[in-house]
């Protein structure tokens, strides 16, 4: 037990230092903390049903997702340095609730961000952006929002969803809410549009559940479109990320609530 709790301190050091360091560390091009996750990382932050990452390094500090709880976001993010008032853009996935019930908690402490929200929206939701007084843009298809920053554009039927797509040196990094259209559909549809390779692939693959040849099949085809690293948490159960870690070996990413990932230049 005094090992265990011992090797948990080290990590969240070593989380709190990457946070600390953020804006002042040339060597990674971009860095990733999850913010909040049901996947633990760190045993000094609160895991809840959700997700949301803080991404640095581009031209702009973008939070994605809020999570289900902006009490539990805001404090997980205290604990990690990170100011609320650093981020200058909101992205939203998609509408559920565990994606999004953070985001009025978080606006009251830093209204002066953009929100990028899938169209779908209901009007509604973006009425209670500008009552905080913030900005909100809806996103349908595939457009570049900043220098090396891409939208996937809405993808699905059911539940749409969009993620975040940014061009690194490396290769491309995207990073998904949930999932739900698919995680070889919104790789795929990345690749394509961008005519890169893709370097990294993290957040929710919506596989928690699911039959162990959809797992194989998902996992090849992702492997067959050149899929470098993954780093799966949230919704995919964890069925999946122990065939992702054991299909991937050495650049599976371990993430979950208090991760951080640095892409190198």
């Amino acid at each position: 037990m005094k090992i265990r709790t011992w090797v948990g301190a080290i990590t969240i050091v070593f989380a709190l230092v990457g946070a600390a360091y953020t804006g002042q560390v040339k060597q990674a091009s971009l860095q990733i903390t999850v913010l909040f996750d049901n996947i633990s990382y760190s045993e000094q932050l609160e895991s809840a049903w959700g997700f949301s990452c803080l991404l640095e390094g581009g031209p702009q500090v973008i939070l994605f997702d809020t999570g289900s709880d902006g009490q539990i976001l805001l404090a997980n993010m205290k604990k990690l340095g990170i100011e609320p008032g650093r981020v200058e853009a909101v992205f939203l996935s998609h509408f559920h609730g565990d994606h999004t019930g953070g985001l009025d908690a978080f606006l009251q402490t830093n209204p002066r961000v953009t929100v990028y929200l899938p169209a779908s929206f209901p009007p509604s939701f973006q009425e209670s952006i500008t009552a905080r007084g913030s900005r909100f843009k809806t996103l349908e298809k595939s457009e570049k929002l900043f220098d090396r920053v891409y939208t996937t554009g809405e993808l699905g039927s059911w539940t749409k969803e969009q993620s975040l797509v940014v061009d690194t040196p490396r290769g491309l990094v995207i990073v998904t809410g949930c999932a739900h259209p698919g995680i070889v559909r919104i790789v795929r549809q990345a690749k394509n549009r961008l005519q890169k390779e893709v370097y990294l692939v993290m957040g929710g693959f919506h596989l928690a559940g699911q039959p162990t040849e959809e797992l194989h099949r998902v996992a090849e085809e992702l492997q067959q479109l050149g899929v470098k690293k993954v780093a799966p948490s949230h919704c995919t159960g964890e069925t999946a990320r122990k065939l992702f870690r054991d299909r991937w070996g050495p650049n599976f990413v371990a993430s979950g609530v208090g991760a951080v990932i640095a892409v190198g230049p």
